[in-house]
C-alpha cells in the first residue's frame, strides 16, 4: 500500500485540538483579570486552577515523569532512576479517557480501588504527528496490554526494549536474539544468568557490589553459584581464582512454557527458545488456522474489538467464517536488558500502536534504594544524563549547573546595570 493511501486512513485529529485550544482560551477570558479588584483566595484559585492546565496539557503532550521500579531494564536501566519520557519522538497520543482526576493513574490517592477516570466517556485512539517513528533498540514506555479490564491508556505503564517492529521476523535461539535471520545487536548492559561452580568458598558481597553485581551470589541445591551480570562481569568472574566453571543457565529447546506467548501446547516455546514469527503489521493480511490462531486470537478479539469464534476446525470472525485476517494496527515486540528476570513479550505477547506512550530519553535524578546511608543514596554518575540506545551517558549535571548560574549571575547583573541607568 503506498503512503499516500496509508495516510488517508489516519485519523485527524486536528479538530480535537482545536476544540481543546478554544477551551482553554475561554477559559482565560472567564477567568482573565479584571480592573476590579480581586479577593487573595479569588487569586489563589485561579492560580492553581492554571497551573493544573499548564502542567497537564505538559504531561499529556510533552513529557512526562517515570520512575523504575523493578530490574528488568538492568543494568541500562536501574531500579530508582527517574526519568522524563518523551510523547513528542513517536507524536503524542491524546487522551482516550478525558474525564479523570489530575496527576494521578488509574487509582485515587490512598486507595487500592477507586477508579481516577470516568469510564463512560471515552475517545477514539488518535495521535499527532512526532519526529521519527520506533526503531529497533529504542527504549519505550508503553501501557500493559494484559490489563484490559482497563482503559487502554489507564493500564500500568511498563518500560522495555522495543527488539521488534511491525514487520520483522524475530526468534530467540538458545538466549540469542535474530531479527530478520541476523544476529541483532547485544546491549552493552544486557544481563544474563549464570551458574558458577566454585572450589567451595563463596564470592566476597563486597567485590560483587563494586562490579555492580546485585542478583546473586544465590546458592543452588547442586552447591553452585546463580549470579545475573553482564558479559564483561561475567568475564572478570570466570577469572576469579575459587571459580572453577561458569556457564550461561539457558532453558533447553523444545522444552516448552505455558507461561510462554502464545500459551498454547502448539508452540513449544521458552524464555530462551521463542519463536519464529512475524510481528503483525497495519494493512498485512495473515492466513488463519487453528494452528496460528493463538499467535492473533488477542489482536483480533481484544485489540482490535472484533468477535472471534472457533467452531471445530472453522473460524469466525464477526459472524462470518475467515480464512485470513489484515491487520489494523502496527505491533511491537518488547524485551527486557535482564532476560531472564523481565516480563516482556514472550510473555505476554504483541504491544499495540495505540498502548505507545513514548521514548524513555532523560534520567534527571537516580537513588540507590540499597544505599547504606543517605549520603551515598543519590548516584551522582547518572543524574542529568541521557539515555541512549545502547546505554546512559554520563552525568551532564555541571554543564547544567554552570548554564543556570550563568543565566542566574548575568540577569542579575543586568538587572542592576537597567536599575543604574534608571537612576542616573
Amino acid at each position: 500500500m503506498s503512503a499516500k493511501k496509508a495516510a488517508k486512513n489516519t485519523p485527524k485529529p486536528w479538530w480535537l485540538v482545536i476544540i481543546l485550544g478554544l477551551v482553554t482560551l475561554g477559559l482565560y477570558f472567564v477567568f482573565r483579570k479584571s480592573e476590579a479588584k480581586k479577593s487573595p483566595s479569588r487569586e489563589w484559585a485561579e492560580a492553581i486552577f492554571f497551573a493544573v492546565i499548564a502542567a497537564t496539557l505538559i504531561r499529556a503532550f510533552t513529557f512526562e515523569a517515570f520512575t523504575i521500579p523493578t530490574p528488568s531494564m538492568e543494568k541500562t536501566l536501574l531500579v530508582g532512576d527517574f526519568l522524563f519520557v518523551s510523547k513528542l519522538s513517536y507524536g503524542p497520543r491524546l487522551p482516550m479517557t478525558p474525564v479523570a482526576f489530575p496527576f494521578v493513574h488509574h487509582t485515587m490517592p490512598f486507595t487500592e480501588s477507586v477508579k481516577s477516570y470516568v469510564e463512560s466517556v471515552q475517545l477514539p485512539y488518535m495521535r499527532l504527528p512526532g519526529f521519527g517513528k520506533i526503531k529497533n533498540n529504542d527504549i519505550v514506555v508503553f501501557n500493559y496490554p494484559m490489563e484490559d479490564f482497563r482503559p487502554v491508556d489507564k493500564q500500568e505503564h511498563y518500560i522495555k526494549r522495543c527488539v521488534g517492529i511491525p514487520g520483522d521476523k524475530l526468534e530467540v535461539r538458545e538466549g540469542v536474539l535474530y531479527i530478520n535471520d541476523k544476529q541483532a545487536e547485544k546491549p552493552t548492559q544486557m544481563q544474563m544468568r549464570y551458574r558458577a561452580r566454585t572450589d567451595g568458598s563463596g564470592f566476597n558481597m563486597k567485590t560483587m557490589k563494586e562490579m555492580g553485581i546485585t542478583e546473586g551470589p544465590s546458592p543452588t541445591m547442586e552447591g553452585d553459584y546463580e549470579i545475573t551480570m553482564t558479559e564483561g562481569n561475567a568475564e572478570k568472574v570466570k577469572n576469579f581464582s575459587n571459580v572453577a566453571q561458569l556457564q550461561q543457565v539457558l532453558d533447553k529447546k523444545g522444552y516448552g512454557a505455558d507461561y510462554i506467548f502464545p500459551h498454547s501446547k502448539k508452540f513449544n516455546w521458552n524464555v530462551d527458545n521463542f519463536g519464529a514469527l512475524v510481528i503483525p503489521k497495519e494493512n498485512a493480511t495473515v492466513s488463519l488456522t487453528p494452528d496460528n490462531l493463538p499467535l492473533y486470537g488477542r489482536i483480533i478479539s481484544i485489540y482490535e474489538k472484533n468477535k472471534l469464534e472457533v467452531k471445530g476446525n472453522e473460524i469466525f470472525i464477526n459472524g462470518t467464517k475467515a480464512n485470513s485476517y489484515t491487520f489494523k494496527m502496527n505491533y511491537y515486540f518488547m524485551m527486557g536488558d535482564n532476560r531472564h528476570n523481565s516480563a516482556d513479550s514472550r510473555f505476554w505477547g504483541f504491544v499495540p500502536e495505540d498502548h505507545i506512550v513514548g521514548k524513555a530519553v532523560f534520567v534527571w535524578l537516580s537513588l540507590d534504594p540499597d544505599a547504606p546511608s543517605i549520603f551515598t543514596k543519590i548516584r551522582w554518575s547518572r543524574v542529568c544524563s541521557f539515555i541512549g540506545q545502547d546505554q546512559v551517558s554520563g552525568s551532564y549535571l555541571w554543564l547544567i549547573a554552570i548554564i543556570g548560574g550563568g543565566i542566574y549571575f548575568g540577569s542579575r547583573r543586568w538587572r542592576k546595570k537597567n536599575e543604574a541607568g534608571a537612576k542616573a
